[in-house]
C-alpha cells in the first residue's frame, strides 16, 4: 500500500505514452499531486518543456506541441477544459482524470471538442495527495474549505462528495475493496463510511471487481473531534516541527534569511537526509547533521587534490552529486538552525514541557498553578498561551474542582485574542462529543498509572504524549476493538466477508487504511510508519495535515457557521463562566529571523541539549 508508488505510477505512464515534445495542464487539484511524485527534471526528462495551469493566462499558439491535461473533473476543472477545447492552443489534447468523470462531463467534452484534437481520455484513480509512501491526505483546507454544515451531525455538501470520490479513488489506486468501519459518535464518519460501502456495492460495482483476498483490507473512519490534544501539542520530530513552526505546503516550507524568503524543498524521495531523518527527535538531529558536514567535507577535501587527467575526470564525473550534497548540507543546517532559534525565542521547551503534562498526567493543583503561571508571562505568545488553556480545558472539564473560569478570565485579562476559542473547543471537541475517554478520566487504574508515570518521571518529558490513534489500533489489532463503539458500514451487504464480523474466526487483516475526517498531524503520521506489526501494512491519510494553528483556524472557522451557543460556555459551566465573542482569526504571530550565519551557528549548540531522550 506504498501511495507515493501508486500515483508515481500514473503520472509516469501519462508522460511517456505520448512521444514528442509536450505541454502540461494542471488544476489546482492535481497541482500538488504533481508536484510530491514527479520532479522539474523528470519531466523533461519525458520532453515535457512547459506546464500550466488551465483556464490561466492568455497562452502562445504552439501547435508543434501535444497537450496533457491532468484535472480533477470538478465543474470548475471541466468547464476550464471545454473553453480551452473550443479555442485549442496546441496540436493535440490527451485528457486525464484524476478520478471516475460523469457521463454528463463526458458529453460536454465531446461536444466543446469541435477540432477533434482531444486523442485519448483516461482516468487514473489519484485524487489525492501522497505525502509518503504510508501517508496521504486530500488537502481540503478548512478554511476556505467548509467541513460541517449548519451544525456537528451535518456534512457540508461539497465536502461530503469531496470526501467520497476521493476516497474511492485512493482505493482504486490501490486496488483494494476494504469493508469499512466507523466511530459510532461521528454522524459524520458514519455517513461518510455507509456512503463508501454503497458505492463500491452499486454504482462503482464494476470498477471494484477485485479478487478477494481471505481476510479483507480495513478501512477505518474515525473523527478528529475525538482527539483534539494531538493537534494542540508542540512537536518534536523533524518533519513535524518544521510543519509546527514554519508551515510544509506541497512538500515546501519558506525561511526567511538575510536575502529575503527562501523556498526549501523537502521530499523524502530526492533528499536523502530528509528521507532519513524526517522522524527524528530534534535532539538527535545534532549528531546527524554533523556527520552529514564531516561527510560534505571529506568529499570536498578529496576533489581539492586534483592532479592527474584520472582526478580530473572523478570530479568532473561527481561534480553534479558534490553539487548536489553542498546545497543540501547548507540547506539543512541553515533549516535546523532556524528551528533552534525558534525554540528559544518563543521559550517552546518550557510550554512543551506544560503540554506534555496536561496531556499525559493527572495533577491538578501543579497544572493550574503553571498554567497560570505561563499565561501571566510576558514571555509567551497568545497562541501559546491559548492552547494550554484549552488543554487545561479539556484535561480537568469532568475535574470537580476545576477552575477554567479563572483561567479563561486570565487570558482576558492577558489580552488574549479569541479567547472564546476555549468555549469552542469545549462545545466541539468537549467530553460529551467525544466517544472515548481520551483522558482515562473514568478508568481507575489508568488515573493510578498517570500518577506513577507523573512521579517517576520519564525519559523524555517533552515526548510523553501518545495519540489516541495509536492506542485505538492498538485494540483493534488485539481484536479488543468493539463494534458497539466502532461498527461497521453495510453488514447486511450480501457480499459482506462473515470472517470480519463478530462471530467469525479471529482474524488479522493484512492491509489497514485510516481515514481522519478533519485531518491528521505528522506526529500521527510518525507512529503509524513506525507501527511495526508482522504481516499488517498500515496507511494513514486525511482531511488535511494540520499543525497547531491550522486546526484552531478550523474550529474558528467552523464556530462562525454554527449556532452562537457554540462560542459560549458548555451548559454544565455556564453558572460560572464569563461570556465571550468569536472575532476574527488573531493566530498567526510574526516571528523574529536572524540572518543564515548566526542561525547555522546556534543550531549546533542547541541541537546537543535540546530533546535528547535519556540514557
Amino acid at each position: 500500500m506504498d501511495v507515493c508508488q501508486a500515483v508515481s505510477a500514473y503520472v509516469e505512464r501519462m508522460v511517456k505514452e505520448v512521444r514528442g515534445m509536450k505541454m502540461l495542464l494542471l488544476d489546482d487539484h492535481t497541482t500538488p499531486t504533481m508536484s510530491a511524485t514527479f520532479t522539474q527534471s523528470a519531466l523533461l526528462e519525458h520532453e515535457v518543456y512547459l506546464t500550466d495551469k488551465i483556464g490561466h493566462r492568455p497562452r502562445e499558439r504552439m501547435h508543434h506541441l501535444q497537450c496533457l491535461v491532468y484535472v480533477r473533473p470538478c465543474p470548475a476543472s471541466i468547464h476550464a477544459l471545454c473553453q480551452e477545447l473550443l479555442s485549442p492552443k496546441y496540436g493535440a489534447y490527451w485528457l486525464y482524470f484524476s478520478n471516475v468523470v460523469a457521463k454528463q462531463d463526458m458529453e460536454a467534452l465531446a461536444e466543446a471538442d469541435q477540432h477533434q484534437l482531444v486523442q485519448a481520455v483516461q482516468e487514473f484513480f489519484s485524487d489525492y495527495v501522497p505525502v509518503t509512501a504510508s501517508h496521504f491526505t486530500l488537502q481540503y483546507d478548512v478554511p476556505p474549505h467548509r467541513l460541517w454544515g449548519s451544525h456537528l451531525v451535518q456534512w457540508d455538501p461539497d465536502a461530503f462528495e469531496h470526501h467520497t470520490s476521493a476516497l474511492l479513488s485512493l482505493l482504486l489506486s490501490l486496488k483494494k475493496k476494504p469493508v469499512v468501519r466507523y466511530e459510532r459518535m461521528s454522524a459524520l464518519a458514519r455517513k461518510l463510511a455507509d456512503e463508501l460501502v454503497a458505492r463500491m456495492n452499486d454504482s462503482h460495482a464494476s470498477l471494484f471487481d477485485f479478487r478477494r483476498t481471505d481476510v479483507p483490507p480495513l478501512l477505518l473512519v474515525l473523527d478528529r473531534r475525538n482527539d483534539p490534544v494531538t493537534p494542540l501539542l508542540t512537536q518534536w520530530t523533524y518533519q513535524a516541527m518544521v510543519h509546527e513552526l514554519l508551515g510544509i505546503h506541497n512538500g515546501r516550507t519558506v525561511m526567511h534569511t538575510e536575502h529575503g524568503p527562501q523556498e526549501i524543498v523537502l521530499s523524502v524521495d530526492h533528499d536523502p537526509f530528509f528521507a532519513a531523518n524526517l522522524y527524528d527527535n530534534l535532539g538527535d538531529l545534532g549528531a546527524s547533521i554533523k556527520d552529514y558536514v564531516v561527510q560534505f567535507q571529506a568529499q570536498s577535501a578529496s576533489n581539492s587534490s586534483i592532479e592527474t587527467v584520472q582526478d580530473m575526470k572523478r570530479f568532473i564525473e561527481q561534480y553534479p552529486e558534490f553539487q548536489r550534497l553542498r546545497g543540501n548540507v547548507s540547506k539543512h543546517v541553515a533549516l535546523l538552525g532556524e528551528l533552534s532559534q525558534l525554540v528559544d525565542t518563543h521559550h517552546l521547551l518550557e510550554v512543551s514541557e506544560l503540554e506534555q503534562s496536561l496531556a499525559s498526567n493527572e495533577n491538578h493543583t501543579t497544572d493550574l498553578r503553571n498554567v497560570q503561571t505561563l499565561i501571566g508571562s510576558e514571555r509567551i505568545r497568545p497562541d501559546a498561551k491559548l492552547r494550554l488553556a484549552m488543554l487545561y480545558a479539556l484535561r480537568y472539564q469532568k475535574w470537580s474542582g476545576n477552575r477554567i473560569d479563572a483561567v479563561v478570565q486570565q487570558l482576558i485579562d492577558a489580552g488574549v485574542q479569541d479567547v472564546a476559542l476555549v468555549y469552542v473547543m469545549l462545545n466541539l471537541c468537549g467530553a460529551e462529543q467525544r466517544q472515548d475517554d481520551l483522558f482515562a478520566n473514568e478508568n481507575i487504574l489508568a488515573r493510578g498509572k498517570s500518577a506513577l508515570k507523573g512521579l517517576k518521571g520519564v525519559d523524555n518529558v517533552y515526548t510523553q504524549h501518545t495519540p489516541h490513534l495509536v492506542k485505538t489500533l492498538d485494540h483493534l489489532m488485539r481484536g479488543k476493538l468493539r463494534t458497539s463503539s466502532y461498527p461497521f458500514a453495510g453488514r447486511d451487504a450480501p457480499d459482506a466477508p462473515a470472517t470480519v464480523y463478530p462471530g467469525g474466526p479471529p482474524t488479522r487483516p493484512q492491509d489497514v487504511i485510516v481515514f481522519v475526517i478533519g485531518g491528521t498531524t505528522y506526529e500521527e503520521a510518525r507512529m503509524m510508519a513506525l507501527l511495526h506489526v508482522p504481516g499488517t501494512h498500515f496507511l494513514l491519510g486525511g482531511t488535511t495535515i494540520h499543525r497547531s494553528q491550522s486546526f484552531l483556524h478550523m474550529m474558528q472557522h467552523t464556530a462562525q457557521h454554527l449556532p452562537p451557543s457554540v462560542t459560549q460556555p458548555p451548559p454544565s459551566m455556564a453558572h460560572s463562566m464569563p461570556h465571550l465573542r468569536l472575532g476574527p482569526v488573531q493566530l498567526a504571530v510574526p516571528q523574529e529571523r536572524r540572518d543564515l550565519e548566526q542561525v547555522a551557528m546556534g543550531a549546533m549548540d542547541m541541537l546537543g541539549r535540546v530533546i535528547r531522550p535519556g540514557p
